[in-house]
């Protein structure tokens, strides 16, 4: 395989923001003085941005517009108090990365976490590594799994789409990937199961990041 650049999911795949992501959400609801859910589920709440986050957690019947927009502000107020409380990146990518460097790919990351939160915790949990573009959700640019964003980053970088590794953890992400025509990798120590990685297009599985090094 000639690749030459590497485009991350962040959420699940270089950093383990579940709980942070959790008790966030858990503390609007709470305030709202609505149910609140177990830490597990929120593994299929995320990925989708914070407004699909707001809106999958809030009980039936509760979900409109204006309650919607409101349980938005008020977690995005509770994310940046807690973003950098539990989130750590997952045990071998800092190594990895490293790893990546020292054989000159470049690397980039595409979330669909506000781009505000997605530059701030990349410059926090990885201050010694280059990573040449970090896109979050950003205004006129459509989420994942449209590939817009990925096809940006290839274009930025001044490669073809065929010579990006993608790797995330969810559906969107192989979807994004297959879109962009990018080669779609799903690591299985994020959010979701092989099954739907699978199903949603990955080429491959990894269950360890130095396995990235191995396919280069």
């Amino acid at each position: 395989m000639n690749f030459k650049a590497v485009v991350f999911d962040l959420d699940g795949t270089l950093l383990d923001t579940l709980d942070d992501l959790a008790d966030s959400m858990n503390s609007v609801l709470e305030a709202k003085n609505y149910p609140t859910h177990a830490v597990e589920k929120y593994k299929y709440f995320v990925g989708d941005g914070m407004r699909t986050l707001v809106q999958r957690t809030l009980p039936e019947g509760k979900r409109d517009d204006a309650n919607v927009e409101s349980g938005l502000s008020a977690l995005r107020d509770e994310y940046a108090n807690r973003w950098n409380n539990k989130t750590r990146p997952y045990e071998g990518i800092t190594e990895i990365l490293k790893g990546l460097a020292d054989k000159g790919m470049r690397i980039s990351v595409l979330s669909n976490k506000a781009d505000h939160f997605s530059k701030l915790m990349v410059s926090k949990f990885f201050p010694d590594c280059h990573f040449e573009l970090v896109f979050g959700e950003r205004q006129g640019v459509p989420q994942k799994p449209d590939p817009s964003g990925a096809v940006e980053i290839a274009e930025t970088l001044g490669i073809l789409p065929n010579e990006c590794l993608y790797l995330g953890d969810t559906g969107v992400d192989m979807k994004t990937a297959v879109s962009a025509g990018m080669y779609p990798v799903g690591v299985l120590w994020g959010f979701r199961k092989a099954e739907e990685l699978v199903e949603s297009g990955a080429k491959m599985l990894i269950a360890d990041p130095v396995t990235i090094l191995d396919l280069l």
